[in-house]
């Protein structure tokens, strides 16, 4: 219980110290290096995701679910997306609540538990908490680790992702993935699909060809040296 507490405060330390040493150089937390920009987001594609009107948590609760959606769209220049968020009706307690993209699509049963964890296409894992303001050193699918956890009711954001795509064939991808809201203890309150709703005059940026790329793993390069998260856990662990 106690190693399972501190071992992520003493990482978030740690990372502090390497990020305020290194200067603009920023620890890689994936196996596969930190999130990529991805730059070739097709143009006018909006994906939603609409939550259902019951609850995966607690589908007999005379309040009904959490009622909203998300919707995304590449931004004009094709790098990242923005999202625009938009919940009401949460319980009245359990948070601040959070979400993510996470890696598969919510069945026909409805069980939020087979979206199975968070898009992660870089292999980062959750042990480290996400540091907003490193972005690219979160797990791709992280939305409220980087942009904000929700604590008010109704809650309604907007922003950019520069490391979510809506071009298929990356592992970024989350057009065909799901979108899951979870109580402040992570327990999966409710979860939906993500589809395309339309394509606005303007069409397609890019058409991927060939084989389809799932991990790019590029920013390794401008990593700090000589440190990775299993040796940062490993010196958590002999403290």
């Amino acid at each position: 219980m106690f190693a399972s507490t501190i071992i992520p405060v003493i990482l978030t330390a740690l990372v502090s110290g390497v990020v305020a040493q290194n200067g603009t150089d920023v620890l890689t937390t994936g196996q596969l290096g930190n999130a990529t920009v991805v730059e070739n987001n097709p143009l006018g594609q909006t994906y939603v995701a609409t939550l259902p009107a019951t609850s995966f948590f607690n589908p007999t609760d005379p309040l009904g679910n959490i009622k909203g959606s998300v919707s995304a769209v590449a931004n004009p220049n094709g790098i990242g997306v923005q999202f625009k968020v938009s919940f009401s009706n949460f319980p009245t307690s359990g948070g601040p609540f959070i979400y993510h993209l996470h890696d598969a699509p919510v069945p026909a049963d409805g069980n939020c538990t087979n979206t199975l964890a968070h898009l992660d296409p870089f292999i980062r894992g959750e042990v480290l908490p996400c540091n907003s303001s490193f972005p690219q050193t979160c797990q791709v699918g992280d939305l409220s680790g980087k942009h904000g956890k929700i604590s008010v009711d109704p809650f309604v954001a907007s922003y950019s992702d520069d490391f979510a795509a809506t071009l298929p064939g990356l592992g970024s991808f989350f057009g065909n993935r799901s979108l899951t809201i979870h109580f402040g203890n992570k327990t999966r309150i409710t979860c939906a699909n993500f589809t395309l709703q339309g394509t606005s005059t303007g069409g397609s940026n890019s058409t991927p060809t060939g084989s389809p790329i799932q991990y790019t793993g590029a920013a390794v390069k401008n990593a700090a040296p000589a440190l990775s998260l299993m040796g940062l856990a490993a010196l958590a662990l002999a403290l």
